[in-house]
Parts: C-alpha cells; sequence; structure tokens
C-alpha cells in the first residue's frame, strides 16, 4: 500500500483505545512481567509510548516543515524508565491517549501536502529522511508496540500451553 497520510491518522488515531482495551484493568501479572532480562513489560512499552508523544514524531515534523536547521535530535528510547516512575498504568494510558489527541489535532492543522511530505530533516542515526517516511513510521512504530504487548503478554503463558506451543509463533519468534 502507498503512503496515505489519511489512512495513516486512521491507524495513529485508535493506537491508544487499542492500547487501552488490551491492558486497562487487567492483573498486574499481565502488564509488569517481561520477557525475561532487560526486555520491555507492556507498562514500559506504554510509557515509550508517552515518551515517542512528547519527544519524537510531531516535534520532528515540526523540525522538518518549520526549522532552518533540520537535524533531530536524539530520541531516547529508554527515557521511560525514569519518566514512568511513580506512574500508575492507568496514567500513562490517560496521558498517551490525551497527548495523541492533541498530536492528531497538530498533525491535521499543518494541512501536508505532496510537497510537504518530500520534504527532509537529519535523523542523527540515518541521515536524511522525508517526511513521509517520518509519519510512515509511526504509524507502524505504533503497530510494532501493539504486537510487542500481544507477544510479551501471550509468552506468559508460553509453558503453560504444552505441546501447542509449536502451532503458536508469537511464542517462538522474537
Amino acid at each position: 500500500m502507498k503512503f496515505d497520510l489519511n489512512k495513516s491518522i486512521e491507524v495513529l488515531e485508535r493506537t491508544p483505545s487499542v492500547v487501552e482495551q488490551m491492558l486497562s484493568g487487567i492483573s498486574d501479572d499481565w502488564v509488569v512481567n517481561n520477557e525475561g532480562g532487560d526486555s520491555w513489560s507492556p507498562y514500559d512499552i506504554v510509557g515509550h509510548l508517552v515518551h515517542g508523544e512528547k519527544t519524537d514524531w510531531v516535534v520532528r515534523m515540526e523540525v522538518i516543515l518549520l526549522n532552518d536547521d533540520k537535524k533531530f535530535e536524539p530520541f531516547d528510547r529508554f527515557a521511560q524508565i525514569k519518566d514512568s516512575k511513580g506512574k500508575t498504568l492507568q496514567m500513562l494510558i490517560d496521558e498517551f491517549k490525551a497527548l495523541r489527541k492533541k498530536n492528531i489535532v497538530k498533525l491535521r492543522l499543518k494541512k501536508i501536502d505532496s510537497f510537504d511530505l518530500q520534504k527532509t530533516g537529519i535523523h542523527p542515526a540515518f541521515g536524511k529522511v522525508t517526511l513521509q517516511q517520518l509519519l510512515a513510521t509511526w504509524v507502524v512504530h505504533d503497530l510494532n508496540h501493539i504486537a510487542q504487548i500481544a507477544r510479551v503478554m501471550a509468552k506468559q503463558y508460553k509453558t503453560e500451553v504444552g505441546p501447542w506451543v509449536e502451532y503458536l509463533p508469537i511464542l517462538t519468534r522474537k
């Protein structure tokens, strides 16, 4: 499928509701456990999504559209570890919902056209990237983390499914 801003917004608008439906009101075991080691729990993932709403997607969009200096600030992929301290999961979900709603409004107000989508910024690791690539990545980033939440939750029952593990690739793929 070719990039389409309106189709992208369809996913971006729904992500907070999907996350909320998956995680609100369920036992802590589902949301605080991870896949082992330094992997992220669903709680950590929601914190990461919140941090992205504050410092990544719209901030970088504005760098591309408004700034003379097109360099992006590096994104701290682990900032949620300190930023989420003391917050409940519901607080993070509510914050994510509010920030995303505000960011979608900002995105719509930009009235982005095909010319704007080809404007570029400078990513600290990738170099020149287009606004279209940034916005497409925002959508896929959401979908990636929804899948990650489902995978982390599924792995809580990896041993409990017994021999069916061989039919459940969510339990064996990273």
